[in-house]
């Protein structure tokens, strides 16, 4: 199932709230994601910010206008599906939103019914701008992150998830089988509305096929194989047949691990977290896009010519570059410019070699 992106070497850049609220003062509370006028207004702010620091590399615009955007496509992270399930979402000025754990009993998971997302908050506040953008605008742009199975049923869960793996395995499929319904009602509306679901998950989905939808499997690093494939494999069939276009986001370093269970899946696009073995990911998934992340971390501590040496060497382990892009994602406030340049330039360089 080959891909082809919009360029060769795509690079994409996502910066953490609290880079965008020191470096543009742009904050990061409620109304970012649920006032109109704000988010229109914070999307123009950021569009020109990238291009005025980046804009060689690709990111914003020299003149951005207002457009009628629904959800950022300049930063990473979701809400939308715990809160739909009644989990308690916490906002902060310099920080992603994040959901408070609801640490729900087993009486009150088994209770648990798919909501009518266009009836419940904030989906039923995010359709009444949709409908307000498009009638004033004739279109909308963007999407919001709708998360992912494991990442979803361990906020509303938490640790006792794991625990009734074993002990309560038809309970925790019914609810897989919720969750996996409520992200694919949401993302098709989304997707049918905008033209995309998943940018608010990566940019990168932008530069291969606007309209992938990207599973996020955060959290899948947490569980063996073994296990993924027992209990979430069979849901995530579903998700992918109903949802193609289909890639999946693994952040975490040993996606080569579970790549040849991945495999089974009829998959387009994986975001390979840094340090997962990315040859190894190759062999297992020999036609799909790579998405190779670099780590915010080191971007943030590690000299330019070390960062350079990171994105040569997911480049040399990737296989056909045609298949492959480049980002960092969740840069942190502080993160050095000669940095970013630094994999910038690296990338270049293989461009030149692909032409």
């Amino acid at each position: 199932m080959g891909v082809t992106a919009d360029q060769f070497l795509p690079i994409e850049l996502v910066f953490n709230p609290n880079w965008w609220y020191h470096t543009a003062g742009v904050s990061f509370d409620e109304s970012f994601y649920l006032d109109r006028e704000t988010r229109i207004q914070n999307d123009v702010t950021m569009r020109r910010v990238l291009y005025e620091r980046y804009g060689e590399m690709g990111p914003g615009e020299s003149d951005p206008q207002p457009r009628p955007i629904i959800g950022s496509m300049h930063v990473a992270g979701g809400f939308i599906i715990p809160a739909l399930l009644g989990a308690e979402t916490a906002f902060e000025k310099d920080a992603a939103p994040w959901t408070l754990r609801a640490n729900l009993s087993a009486e009150q998971i088994e209770a648990l019914e798919t909501p009518n997302f266009k009836e419940t908050w904030p989906t039923k506040q995010l359709i009444a701008d949709t409908d307000a953008l498009e009638a004033e605008y004739g279109y909308v742009v963007g999407d919001f992150n709708t998360d992912g199975l494991l990442n979803t049923a361990y906020h509303l869960r938490g640790q006792d998830l794991f625990l009734d793996f074993y002990d309560a395995p038809d309970r925790v499929r019914r609810l897989f089988d919720l969750i996996a319904e409520l992200i694919i009602e949401v993302a098709r509306y989304v997707r049918q509305r905008t033209g995309t679901c998943s940018i608010s998950v990566n940019r990168m989905v932008y530069h291969v096929d606007p309209g992938l939808f990207l599973h996020a499997n955060c959290t899948v690093q947490m569980i063996s194989p073994d296990t993924y494939r027992q209990m979430l494999l069979p849901v995530e069939r579903t998700m992918a047949e109903r949802l193609q276009p289909y890639g999946i986001h693994h952040c975490g370093n040993n996606m080569h691990r579970i790549a040849p269970v991945y495999a089974e899946l009829p998959v387009a696009f994986f975001g390979v977290g840094w340090g997962s073995a990315v040859a190894r990911c190759r062999e297992a998934l020999p036609n799909a896009f790579f998405n190779l992340r670099l780590d915010p971390v080191r971007m943030l501590q590690c000299t330019p010519q070390e960062i350079a040496e990171d994105a040569e060497q997911l480049l040399l382990a990737s296989g056909p570059l045609e298949q492959a892009g480049i980002c960092c994602i969740n840069m942190d406030y502080g993160t050095p410019d000669e940095n970013i340049f630094a994999m910038f330039e690296i990338v270049e360089r293989y461009r030149c070699y692909g032409a």
